[in-house]
């Protein structure tokens, strides 16, 4: 099989660039594989689908800013359902974490950032139900919990359906004539020289080389160009070839509670309009929750790092005794209600990570295109990434992103990087 551009992997990195693409050149042949049956079912659909255009990256907070506007538009005026919810995302600290942080929150508040501080005395009115102060109590000094003296609250910030958002961006894709293959798993990218001679051995090491497509479960497919939009998976291609992705891969578990009991913790006070629990995280351990509407329920995980390995695992799965023997502990500190409470359901994926700057990296190099390194926030800036991919198979040193902010390309590169490290990461 051949095209004109292969596109390895059906995520939101991996459609929303194929979709920006074969709209740019509609007479493009584009063909999308993934080695799953259906799109998103790698990571994407695994997400919590939260939403927030709070970072402390300007790089960053463009990316995912722009991408949520268009969100709201596929919504809106597309039609599609993406159950966007403007719950808000209120980021808790202590006095000390707070102190580091300030200089990062007045810049957002000069960018323009819609956001608000509040102190505890607030914080205690809005969410009622959480324990902001621990005093004394023996326990919490063991287990070092910090107190909430402080809280940044993002306006424009919330939950949609991850696994819906993917499946817009196929649909679109689709319209436009483009095509995907499921079912069909990538195994070896395709290196053949610039200037084929015809000569046994090809490609040798005086050759000017390019990848050219890849093999996989259903055959080989060449290809002008190959995108590897795959994830964590991408060191799987593009290492045997010599080309670095800068990710590894580390689980992320989420787990989900759906008892009356924690109806208290469901309910806040003028925080957004449903008066629900928003993209919550707690001073300690990387510890967020929040409110799913649409099933009434709450979501809780947990961005723990040392001891948390790096560590490919084709089918990740949660781990009980992560929430009952390690994060419960903390959580039932902070909020009672979830006192012998079990989750009902749990599942696991996996952040694509890049340790350095927590932020997407974009390049093309010898035929090849890699996007990934969502870093746990892929999803959130997914339109925009697509664009800035489509730009450089463009040939464009900027990509216009959606209400026509424009970002050059090298910046999310490799070569002349220019972005911010974030220090808003969960």
């Amino acid at each position: 099989m051949e095209c004109d551009t292969l596109i390895i992997g059906a995520g939101i990195m991996g459609l929303s660039t194929a979709y920006h693409m074969k709209k740019r050149v509609p007479s493009k042949k584009i063909l999308v594989i993934d080695k799953y049956a259906g799109p998103g079912q790698g990571n994407s659909a695994k997400s919590e689908g939260g939403f927030r255009n709070i970072f402390t990256s300007e790089t960053n907070y463009l990316l995912a800013d722009t991408s949520i506007d268009f969100f709201f538009h596929m919504e809106n005026e597309l039609g599609y359902n993406l159950k966007m919810e403007s719950i808000g995302y209120l980021w808790l600290f202590s006095e000390e974490q707070y102190e580091k942080i300030r200089p990062a929150v007045e810049g957002l508040k000069d960018r323009g950032v819609e956001l608000e501080v509040y102190t505890r005395e607030e914080i205690e009115v809005k969410v009622p139900t959480l324990m902001t102060d621990f005093g004394d109590d023996e326990e919490a000094e063991l287990l070092g919990l910090k107190n909430v003296d402080y809280g940044v609250f993002g306006k424009k910030c919330g939950s949609l359906d991850a696994d819906a958002l993917v499946r817009a961006y196929e649909a679109e894709f689709l319209k436009l004539g483009g095509e995907v293959k499921y079912n069909t798993e990538a195994t070896e990218l395709i290196v053949k020289p610039e200037m084929e001679l015809g000569i046994p051995g090809e490609p040798f090491v005086w050759q000017e080389k390019v990848i050219a497509g890849a093999k996989t479960s259903d055959g080989e497919i060449l290809a002008d160009t190959t995108v590897v939009a795959c994830g964590v998976w991408a060191n799987q291609l593009m290492d045997p070839v010599g080309l670095d992705s800068f990710q590894r891969p580390k689980k992320r578990q989420l787990f989900a509670f759906k008892e009356p009991k924690l109806d208290p913790v469901m309910r806040t006070v003028g925080l957004n309009h449903e008066n629900a629990l928003p993209l919550m995280v707690l001073p300690t351990a990387g510890i967020f929750l929040k409110a799913e509407l649409t099933e009434g329920s709450i979501w809780l995980g947990c961005a723990d790092t040392i001891p948390r390995k790096f560590e490919l695992e084709e089918d990740p799965q949660a781990e009980d005794d992560y929430y009952t023997n390690n994060i419960y502990h903390a959580l039932v500190m902070y909020f009672g209600e979830f006192e012998d409470v079990r989750p009902m359901n749990s599942w696991a994926g996996q952040y694509s990570i890049n340790s350095f700057d927590e932020t997407p990296v974009i390049y093309g190099e010898n035929g090849v295109i890699y996007v990934g390194c969502g870093s746990g926030s892929g999803i959130m800036k997914g339109d925009a990434i697509g664009r800035v991919a489509d730009a450089l198979w463009a040939g464009e040193a900027e990509a216009e992103l959606h209400g026509g902010m424009k970002l050059p390309v090298a910046n999310i590169g490799v070569k002349n990087r220019a972005v911010e490290r974030e220090e808003f990461v969960i």
